[in-house]
């Protein structure tokens, strides 16, 4: 079913900042799209919120699963989008084929609450004894690190470095640049992902 969506501007800043996160896109014809939010039940009131912001595009509200992963049952918390061409443009700009890829104009898109939703869904602190913070981008490739370190830089004017790991490379911004991050998405975080902010 393609049903045209109206999607407002705070809709699609939340969007821009899930899809650098966890969330993933579905087609079966790269005409229409829906949109997956899945987390961890713990992560409930987050699920609640982006259903509360985005419920008018959702099919129904958040429903919970089981979901074994070698022998461990794990309690999952989700909501889908409808299907539309609405989608369409994010399709087109965060998948290459089926690999999710960073959109080159993501400088443009990147907002407050971009970065603030991108960080409740990929961020964390690197410790309790540091105050450097850590976006979890293992899953997209050097050149679409930096093209957002490039973002985060020229946008909010917030210095990063890359930090290897087995997995692939991650986002850091070191502790010197921590109370200038905080300031940018601090109102815009919820309070059941503050802890995040250590």
């Amino acid at each position: 079913m393609n049903e045209k969506l109206k999607i407002n501007f705070r809709q699609k800043q939340i969007i821009m900042g899930k899809l650098l996160g966890d969330a993933h896109l579905e087609t079966t014809n790269n005409k229409t799209y829906r949109l997956k939010f899945e987390h961890s039940f713990k992560q409930k009131e987050y699920v609640d919120w982006l259903y509360e912001e985005l419920g008018d595009l959702a099919t129904s509200e958040p429903k919970t699963k089981q979901q074994t992963v070698n022998g461990k049952v794990y309690q999952k918390y989700w909501f889908n989008t409808k299907y539309s061409g609405s989608f369409r443009f994010y399709g087109q700009q965060f998948y290459a084929g089926k690999k999710k890829v960073v959109p080159k104009l993501i400088k443009r898109w990147l907002t407050p609450i971009c970065l603030a939703v991108w960080f409740m869904d990929d961020g964390s602190i690197k410790s309790k004894q540091c105050q450097a913070k850590i976006f979890n981008t293992q899953a997209f490739d050097k050149k679409d690190v930096e093209r957002l370190q490039t973002a985060i830089l020229q946008n909010f004017q917030i210095e990063t470095q890359q930090r290897e790991q087995k997995e692939g490379l991650q986002i850091y911004v070191p502790a010197k640049e921590v109370e200038k991050f905080r300031k940018v998405i601090d109102n815009h975080m919820i309070d059941s992902m503050r802890y995040k902010l250590g």
